[in-house]
């Protein structure tokens, strides 16, 4: 059981084979099939994303491009000021539906 504030990594990362599996599981798709399958939708996603729209999947969350201004940071090791360039920046936002799934998830159990 993890403590209060810990993000645990669940043991296993999810990859594009693992969605590819899934659809030919699922579907019934060939793997070939499946796998183009996968890289289609993701190729939609990062297109919208790099175009600078935001990116809703119900029920599991938006992804937002936001804009952030020039600004000044510090080199933590010699403390000397250095501009930090504007840039565009990805951001997650889990919807509550996922957010609830996700905490259902991690409650304990009366074992």
């Amino acid at each position: 059981m993890s403590e209060p504030g810990h993000i645990s990594d669940g043991g296993k990362t999810l990859t594009r084979a693992d969605l590819a599996e899934a659809v030919y599981n699922t579907v019934g798709l060939s793997r070939a099939e499946s796998a183009e399958f996968v890289e289609m939708v993701l190729s939609e996603i990062s297109d919208a994303i790099i175009r600078g729209e935001n990116v809703k999947l119900f029920s599991f969350g938006s992804f937002l491009v936001r804009s952030k201004g020039q600004r000044i940071g510090r080199n933590p090791k010699t403390g000397v000021e250095v501009p930090i360039t504007p840039r565009r920046v990805i951001v997650f936002k889990p919807s509550n539906k996922l957010k609830a799934r996700i905490n259902r998830l991690e409650e304990p159990t009366d074992d």
